[in-house]
């Protein structure tokens, strides 16, 4: 049997979105249904001006579409206040980007509770999650390391572990081997692999990069605002 209702984690339901640029309205997603179940390695992939990135910050609760549905692990989200949106963010979704946005002035350990501190978490059960999510990445060693004492790779190691911290319905990364060399990201491939396959994990990946389509459970291809076939995609220059 399919999937059941309550495992889906995302889905959109003909999503627009459009900015105004002085007096025009622009539109750059142009009615985009999709879903993604619970469990699934999804990539969202398509070229700049394709409503990639706005797909993202819609997907992430960092904007909001002005057409269709969003329903995030059940919630419908378009009637929800900033407050309740910036909780659902929190709890929900686990964000990894491309410079890895850690705060510098933090240890490796107090990085990674950050989203915990918004969730209210005691302390001494941040330090515990921590801790344990720290070695869960490999780099349990480092927890009381600054940024700039990590490289590239076990900079975006913490960025994941810090995305696990509130055990969100889902992961959302941002080209998050777009500053890393070959065999760095091969690596952090590697642990989302991992993640995927021993806990479960739901992830979606935003990527231009079609070398990575093998990487995927599935891949979502936009062209234009719309959903398009992996045929008309490469037919695009993706």
């Amino acid at each position: 049997m399919g999937g059941a209702p309550e495992e889906t984690i995302v889905k959109f339901e003909d999503i627009k979105k459009s900015y105004m640029i002085g007096a025009q309205e622009v539109p750059v997603l142009k009615g985009v249904s999709l879903s993604v179940e619970k469990g699934e390695f999804v990539g969202i992939m398509g070229v700049s001006g394709s409503g990639k990135s706005t797909m993202l910050n819609i997907l992430g609760l960092l904007d909001v579409p002005t057409g269709g549905r969003y329903i995030l692990n059940g919630r419908l989200v378009e009637n929800l206040s900033d407050d309740e949106l910036a909780e659902l963010r929190n709890i929900s979704i686990g964000f990894i980007f491309q410079s890895f946005n850690l705060f510098p002035h933090l240890s490796v350990e107090q990085n990674i509770e950050v989203p915990m501190v918004y969730g209210e978490i005691p302390s001494r059960k941040r330090r515990e999650i921590a801790k344990s999510l720290a070695e869960r990445v490999g780099l349990g060693h480092r927890l009381k390391h600054k940024p700039s004492e990590l490289s590239g790779g076990e900079c975006q190691r913490i960025a994941i572990a810090r995305a696990l911290g509130n055990n969100p319905a889902f992961l959302l990364a941002d080209e998050p081997t777009g500053n890393l060399d070959e065999k760095t990201s091969h690596e952090i491939l590697e642990l989302f692999h991992e993640l995927h396959a021993r806990n479960q994990m739901t992830l979606v990946m935003v990527t231009h990069n079609i070398l990575l389509e093998k990487d995927f459970d599935r891949v979502i291809y936009l062209r234009d605002g719309r959903l398009s076939s992996k045929d008309e995609f490469r037919g695009s220059g993706g």
